[in-house]
């Protein structure tokens, strides 16, 4: 049995006293972050303002499927719960601003104009952080970042990363201890990049799969054939591995030419 269990009282404690000193240390008190609806966002969002004080957290809505959504109203639901005044939240409409430049490409497929999506987005909260005096908070945790699913210098660009060290899993654990609404915590999971794409249907795997055997490959050193003898399938174990170091470059990014000295 792999244990993914956390303590939440201690994992909540020690995320939030992370934030307050590192904010102390850097100079800042406000924290600018996108709320998608998703679990990661309000999860971070709760720690951010437990951590800083709900009136110096900025909470910012980029939409492309526009006000209806689900990820919208949930986005919302997340920002009330937390406490946090709607003045402080900011409603960003990125829609016209992906088709003008997918408007240079009309062969562009999906996933370009899912990356294009999440780099402009990417924009907004750096410009906001400048404007406000704030940090960006990043909301990737540690199953996203094993993956490699992030956009280069785009979701993954952050000042601040609170929850990278947690799996999927564990995100959820905590986010349920903290109040985080269940059916943004129950929802499936999803980076919004086109209608009806979900992370599991890009895997091919679950993320209670996934977790378990990143767990043991990549922090316990267990090897494939160690993997598969606990029960796990075959192909799954495979797909996972693959993916991970498949997109292992991305945690080495830039690679950077280093003269030899003569």
């Amino acid at each position: 049995m792999v244990d993914l269990s956390i303590n939440s009282e201690k994992a909540g404690s020690q995320i939030i006293e992370f934030l307050k000193k590192t904010f102390k240390e850097a100079g800042f008190t406000k924290a600018v972050l996108g709320v998608s609806g998703g679990v990661d966002s309000a999860l971070v969002l709760f720690l951010a303002a437990r951590a800083l004080g709900e009136k110096n957290v900025l909470p910012v809505m980029l939409s492309y499927a526009g006000l209806n959504s689900k990820g919208f109203k949930n986005a919302e639901l997340a920002i009330r719960k937390a406490g946090i005044a709607q003045e402080n939240a900011k409603i960003i409409d990125i829609k016209e601003a992906v088709e003008a430049v997918v408007k240079t490409d009309l062969r562009m497929d999906e996933l370009r104009k899912g990356n294009i999506m999440v780099r402009l987005r990417m924009i907004h909260l750096y410009d906001l952080a400048k404007k406000h005096r704030a940090l960006v908070l990043g909301t990737e945790n540690r199953t996203e970042y094993l993956l490699g699913y992030f956009t280069r210098f785009g979701d993954e660009a952050s000042d601040v990363e609170p929850i990278r060290h947690l799996y999927k899993t564990q995100v959820k654990q905590l986010a349920e201890y903290l109040g985080v609404p269940k059916e943004i915590v129950n929802q499936e999971p999803t980076a919004g990049m086109w209608p009806g794409q979900t992370d599991e249907g890009e895997f091919g795997f679950s993320y209670s799969d996934a977790d378990k055997i990143l767990l043991l490959y990549a922090d316990q050193e267990k090897t494939k054939k160690e993997i598969s003898a606990l029960g796990f399938n075959n192909h799954t174990v495979d797909k996972v591995i693959a993916r991970l170091t498949g997109n292992s470059f991305k945690h080495r990014l830039p690679y950077i030419f280093r003269e030899k000295r003569l």
